[in-house]
């Protein structure tokens, strides 16, 4: 097993100036330091949820939590951290109900101390465009993918949903966005509804291998994991199909590390819906571009909810963030070696 060295922080403990914090991601910097963002406020979906962000400084502080993005009156959603060097953009969703979201960007060229006005991404989209959890990747012609999925209404099933998903891909570093092929399901087939409100596929995580090759795992309605792969440089996706990694619907993050190895972070657990316990949550890792999955790193396995897990790798080292107990936000600094 790889050997692993690890330092576990809680980004803010007691006395901040809201009672719930959900969805959290987080950026290395070239520097050291590192950006995390969550939303934060009453509850999810109470509107006086906002952005907050921290900043993690070469010694290993975090900063006070500070308000990071917010407008009057709507609910925010799904912070999204992109980093490449000392430019960093925030994504985030605004609404207050999910198929009627609006996706946001703020943008800087300091390494996140100072921000652009937020911009809608995608002018007069309505449902959700570009990054809905999880990070980009860029492709080595510059090219970024942004993850994304939509959830809209079941015509078949009155109060259900059916979950989409897709890559936007950016050729101008972010100026402009053009929408992938959906990852094609087959529906007939899927049972999550039956115990869920809705059955699809939802915030994939992506990675690529050569040029063209991408792929994505996806959270998904059924129980497990599904992967989709693109030989197009994200344009179009194979069939959606389940892995053997069980999944209760949580969300998922995945991260490449300077060796190869994939790293995955993710409740363990069988199930179709988040009534399943949230716990554990685990790092697996996998050296055949996610054929299989070996060794595992458990970050937590006691009773409570460790979810929306996010992962980043700087060289070897990992940084990983999550809700913990929807109080706080916890941090893993893991460094791998031999």
């Amino acid at each position: 097993m790889t050997n692993i060295t690890f330092e576990k922080q809680y980004i803010f403990e007691e006395g901040q100036p809201f009672r719930s914090s959900h969805a959290s991601t987080v950026a290395a910097l070239p520097n050291g330091e590192a950006l995390a963002a969550w939303f934060a406020g009453a509850h999810e979906k109470a509107s006086d949820v906002a952005i907050w962000m921290s900043r993690r400084s070469a010694d290993g502080v975090w900063s006070a939590p500070y308000k990071a993005a917010d407008e009057e009156g709507i609910a925010h959603w799904n912070p999204v951290l992109f980093a490449q060097g000392d430019r960093v953009t925030l994504f985030y969703k605004v609404g207050h109900e999910i198929t009627d979201w609006f996706t946001r960007a703020m943008r800087s060229e300091d390494g996140g101390r100072t921000w652009t006005a937020p911009s809608e991404l995608v002018p007069g989209d309505v449902g959700g465009r570009g990054p809905v959890r999880n990070k980009p990747i860029a492709l080595p012609d510059g090219t970024i993918l942004a993850p994304a999925s939509i959830e809209r209404h079941d015509p078949d099933a009155p109060g259900k949903q059916i979950w989409e998903a897709f890559v936007d891909r950016s050729e101008d570093g972010g100026a402009t966005w053009t929408r992938s092929a959906l990852v094609p399901m087959d529906l007939s087939t899927y049972v999550g509804a039956e115990h869920w409100f809705a059955r699809g596929l939802i915030q994939p995580t992506l990675w690529h291998s050569g040029d063209r090759r991408v792929h994505m795992l996806l959270r998904s309605t059924e129980g497990r994991i599904f992967r989709s792969d693109s030989d197009d440089a994200g344009r179009t996706w194979s069939k959606a199909y389940p892995t053997p990694l069980p999944n209760n619907n949580s969300g998922i993050d995945l991260a490449s590390t300077e060796r190869g190895a994939l790293a995955l972070v993710f409740n363990p657990v069988a199930g179709y819906a988040t009534d399943s316990p949230r716990t554990p949550l685990v790092v697996r890792f996998s050296t055949d571009d996610g054929e299989t999955w070996g060794d595992e790193f458990v970050l937590e396995n006691e009773p409570g909810e460790y979810s929306y897990p996010a992962i980043v790798a700087e060289g070897d080292t990992l940084y990983v963030t999550y809700t913990w107990k929807r109080d706080r936000i916890a941090f893993w600094k893991l460094t791998l070696s031999e």
